[in-house]
């Protein structure tokens, strides 16, 4: 059916994937066109300068010129005059998964990097692994590498040896498009799975954990053969899901049992040493997290051929990714730093990791609860003890809190009271504006804010730089 594709529409198309897989479908030679209703830098430029016609807002009339396929995005619902003009004339559409399975990924050797805990980290450190030595992979990675600069690349599946034989590919559990409910991931094609942890997360489409367990089974039955499993076997989680005979399994982590294993762990304020049997690591990452992650790139980089001088000195080279305990600015002597934390154990590992960095001066946590899980009261009680290495916590209004019935909204009161019981500075305050005069007074030089959130948050960092920066 894809043979006959000449045109393409994308609806939603600033998501980042999107716009990546828009202009890599274009320099295939098709006819791109999209639609969004939030056009703005960076990916309205991005996509200006790749020559695509992007229509302000959703509207039938986009579709006027009937595409051959309409790639409808994730955000996409029913209601979306686009998607409903799309099935009313029985037009030939797809999601994005689909897409770049049938595009991009059919015909490559595919690594898919799951679980819900560090996907973006290992995904781009596999991936800066694998371009430091000359393999020239295509990814698409959830978040922005440094060492890239963009969160896609996409090869040509069609020249395997000259555009690379490997896509490395963030495996998102959460559900494919309106249509397909789905797990992204289940249509990643992988030779080669990383599952780095497992707990419960996306309360909004998943009832508890046995569900999200049974999506991962799903993903685990596409191994072939000639494939292979790479779980951490430290996850209490994970372990059922390991136990499986039709592909090859091998397991990474800190416990003796693991075919590749981490000892005599050294942690300083801005690096990490571990070694293996046989050779011994220095990663530019701190954090128990993050020697997981890098346990996983080398079983993954190993079987995959390279040695471990290869890998090493790729991690000398690796730059991290924005968003992920990224130091936005210093002012007034006050260090902000960026967190996509958004997971009571992502808080809490992150907190982790800037003690040791930060051992001696004052943190404080200050955070969003925007999440689909985190809006909820899910994890009520363990949000405050994510908290643990803060020495001052600020909590924002849960956001769109009419979208959930009031049984199971997170409560910001009873927050307060449990942080404050464990001797925390605590404070609610609702919008940006009071927080950063919050900050603005009590923070002093010396002290570092992280901020957590999964969305941009107001504005929030520079705010504070710019307010802090005038004391």
């Amino acid at each position: 059916m894809f043979a006959e594709i000449k045109s393409v529409h994308f609806v939603g198309i600033c998501g980042t994937a999107m716009a990546s897989a828009a202009a890599a479908m274009k320099e295939k030679g098709f006819a791109v066109t999209g639609s969004d209703q939030n056009i703005y830098p960076p990916m309205s430029t991005f996509l200006a300068a790749k020559q695509i016609e992007v229509m302000n807002g959703y509207a039938e009339r986009n579709l006027a010129h009937k595409p051959d396929l309409v790639v409808i995005g994730n955000a996409i619902s029913r209601g979306n005059p686009e998607a409903e003009f799309v099935l009313d004339h029985k037009l030939r559409y797809c999601s994005l998964p689909e897409l770049l399975k049938e595009f991009f990924i059919r015909g490559k050797r595919s690594i898919v990097v799951a679980g819900t805990h560090g996907k973006t980290t290992t995904t781009a450190l596999l991936t800066w692994v694998f371009e430091h030595n000359g393999l020239n992979p295509g990814y698409l990675i959830g978040g922005i590498p440094n060492n890239f600069g963009q969160g896609a690349r996409f090869t040509d599946s069609d020249k395997p040896r000259a555009g690379g034989e490997w896509f490395i590919i963030e495996g998102d559990e959460y559900d494919t498009a309106f249509f397909d409910k789905r797990s992204k991931f289940v249509h990643y094609l992988p030779e080669i799975a990383v599952l780095n942890n497992l707990e419960f997360d996306h309360a909004d489409i998943f009832e508890n954990l046995d569900a999200i367990k049974k999506s991962f089974m799903h993903f685990i039955r596409l191994i072939p053969r000639n494939g292979l499993l790479l779980g951490n076997g430290d996850d209490a989680n994970l372990a059922p899901l390991l136990n499986v005979n039709h592909c090859p399994v091998k397991h990474f982590g800190l416990g003796e049992d693991n075919a590749i294993r981490a000892f005599n762990l050294r942690y300083g304020p801005t690096a990490t040493e571990f070694e293996i049997p046989s050779f011994k690591f220095h990663l530019n990452l701190i954090g128990e997290f993050n020697v997981r992650n890098a346990l996983a790139v080398i079983a993954c980089a190993k079987h995959c051929g390279l040695k471990n001088h290869q890998i090493q000195s790729a991690f000398d080279t690796f730059n991290g990714i924005k968003r992920r305990m990224e130091v936005r600015g210093i002012a007034g002597g006050v260090t902000v730093v960026d967190d996509f934390g958004h997971h009571p154990t992502a808080i809490r590992e992150t907190l982790k990791a800037l003690r040791l960095k930060y051992p001696h001066e004052k943190i404080w946590a200050v955070f969003e609860p925007r999440s689909n899980t985190t809006r909820r009261n899910i994890f009520q009680s363990e949000l405050a003890g994510a908290f643990a290495d803060a020495d001052a916590v600020v909590v924002s209004a849960v956001a769109r809190l009419e979208q959930i019935a009031a049984a199971e909204r997170l409560n910001p009161e009873k927050l307060m009271e449990d942080l404050k019981s464990a001797g925390k500075d605590a404070a609610y305050l609702p919008d940006v504006d009071s927080i950063v005069a919050h900050m603005a007074k009590n923070a002093q030089g010396g002290d570092i804010i992280c901020v957590f959130s999964n969305g941009g948050f107001g504005g929030i960092h520079g705010k504070l730089l710019e307010r802090l920066g005038k004391k």
